[in-house]
């Protein structure tokens, strides 16, 4: 397995520098994430790595076969779903297309014939007898079955749904023993059964990973190394990702302690100067005056790196039952979301909702704040409720032609244009980023833009849908730590563990056997589906045998 080399690079974008000489050795065998707070360059980077972006200066030495997690969900339309995920290996691909074209001629001349032997050493050399059978392996693992509705292997990819289909595209980067892998939010689209599934195959990877993610329970579970976009460099760390912030906390807070007590001790010196610079006390001041070049404060640049400030307050307390659920079923023609799904829910219950990606998650929400209607049974609302609602298209929430503080304005036209900018500054929208158009806002920004709102309407309900898209790592620890201090009551659909087991007391949970009310952590929950599963191994075993012959 080869490494990938990084050379003295560097990269701005008009006047802004990402990256100035940065020289990094990604080793085979070692898996590193690649952190850094949003508009820190972290895709630009990857792209550089990729050969898909120059640097202005410097160089990348990468091996042949490096593959890449592409984003190009319509790419491949009118290709079968297998072979998408094949064409991951390009030297098996070409080989298995020229076979294929040899093959169809009517008559295969000698050289052909010669050629045709040299092709299946190649498909040999790529393990290409097992390809589809390895391609359905990894296609099953990310949670694409090879039967039923939006699925089939045989099929094209325009048949599948768009989050399938950048499954596809993470199997197709996954497939052929790549000696570099180059990930860019490969947990995006995932659920939480697919997301353990990828941790275990990566885990087992032996080439060069460098993957981005915003999900730190993800880092932490793959990464052996983390390879952090700082100060205008990359400074990579052993460890996972809690272990660099540990790290890097820690280095940084040494080199503040040793400043301060050198500037102390300087400040002392300067005093004895002062005093005694005119007085017979002369080579006493040249010493002291030695002493201080010698003190020099190391450099210590300003970090890129800056967390919002999110605080979710209750303007007033809603009934202690908040939430009644009586015989709630809905049915689309392709799943049953619930059906007769009870539960009493009360003040401060923090509920998240989890299950696989199309169970229904996204329309329990829609059913939750009533913009949709269940098929039967009831949503009841306690006294006092008012909700805080987030959907999951984030950016569809706010309209466009206005300005970020007019559209937090509307929800408050008495608030003083003070605190309305007081708060975007603390969802980091700093000076005259208060009059940007909503329209021209990022999907972080959109999302920070949301939550200011929540902050401003102080709503005892929270309704979050998939609130972790497009926010950083800073910026969910800071959600995490908002949610759990919040005093109303919070329903959240995410796919984010660490975020999760931070703040939920109680589940709503998609799986086999419907919708599930389950009063305890995740991990409680974990525990108890292991607990259930032998046993229904041995329910399974107890079944009678189906005679007759398979046609």
């Amino acid at each position: 397995m080869a490494n990938l080399q990084v050379s003295t690079v560097t990269k701005s974008y008009g006047s802004k520098r990402l990256f100035e000489d940065v020289t990094v050795n990604f080793t085979a065998g070692k898996r590193y994430g690649l952190t850094g707070p949003n508009g820190a360059g972290k895709s630009t980077f990857m792209k550089i790595l990729a050969g898909d972006l120059d640097p202005d200066t410097g160089s990348i030495s990468r091996p042949e076969k490096t593959s890449v997690l592409k984003q190009d969900q319509f790419g491949y339309e009118d290709v079968r779903v297998l072979d998408v995920v094949m064409q991951g290996s390009k030297r098996l691909w070409a080989a298995m297309t020229e076979k294929e074209k040899i093959l169809a001629q009517p008559e295969i001349t000698d050289e052909q014939g010669h050629r045709l032997g040299e092709l299946e050493c190649v498909v040999g050399e790529e393990d290409g007898y097992s390809a589809e059978s390895n391609a359905a392996a990894l296609l099953f693992g990310l949670g694409i079955p090879a039967s039923g509705p939006g699925s089939g292997l045989d099929a094209p990819m325009r048949e599948l749904p768009g989050g399938l289909k950048l499954r596809v595209l993470l199997a197709q980067a996954l497939f052929g023993k790549p000696e570099v892998l180059l990930l860019d939010e490969p947990t995006n689209n995932l659920d939480l059964d697919s997301i353990r599934w990828l941790e275990g195959f990566l885990c087992n990877y032996e080439g060069v990973l460098v993957a981005i993610s915003h999900d730190r329970h993800f880092l932490n579970a793959i990464c052996t190394h983390i390879a952090d976009i700082d100060y205008n460099t990359i400074i990579t760390y052993p460890g996972s990702y809690d272990e660099m912030v540990m790290a890097k906390a820690g280095v940084r807070g040494r080199i503040e302690s040793e400043n301060s007590d050198r500037q102390k001790k300087i400040e002392q010196l300067q005093d004895f100067i002062a005093r005694f610079h005119a007085g017979t006390r002369a080579s006493q001041v040249q010493s002291r005056k030695k002493q201080i070049e010698k003190l020099q404060l190391s450099d210590l640049k300003k970090s890129n790196i800056e967390r919002p400030f999110i605080q979710l307050l209750v303007k007033r307390p809603s009934g202690k039952q908040t939430l009644t659920i009586e015989g709630l079923s809905k049915r689309w023609p392709e799943v049953e979301v619930c059906r007769e799904f009870h539960a009493l829910v009360t003040r401060g219950e923090k509920v998240a909702i989890v299950g696989p990606n199309g169970a229904g998650k996204t329309t329990l929400c829609r059913m939750l704040v009533g913009e949709l209607a269940p098929d039967e049974g009831r949503i009841q609302w306690g006294h006092e409720v008012a909700i805080g609602y987030i959907a999951q298209d984030h950016g569809e929430s706010i309209p466009k032609g206005t300005t970020v503080d007019e559209y937090l304005h509307s929800f408050d036209d008495r608030a003083y244009l003070q605190d309305i900018r007081g708060l975007l500054g603390k969802m980091l929208f700093k000076g005259e980023e208060g009059l940007k158009p909503t329209g021209a806002l990022s999907g972080g920004e959109a999302v920070r833009l949301l939550f200011a709102r929540l902050m401003l309407t102080k709503d005892n309900v929270l309704v979050l849908d998939e609130p972790t898209n497009h926010l950083d790592l800073e910026s969910i620890v800071a959600l995490g730590d908002a949610l759990s201090k919040f005093e109303g009551t919070a329903f959240v659909v995410t796919h984010d563990r660490d975020l999760i087991e931070g703040f939920a007391t109680r589940l709503f949970a998609f799986g086999k056997e419907g919708l599930v009310d389950f009063h305890g952590s995740y991990d409680d929950y974990l525990a108890a589906l292991k607990a259930a599963a032998p046993k229904q191994k041995k329910e399974q075993k107890k079944e009678p045998k189906r005679e007759g012959k398979r046609r």
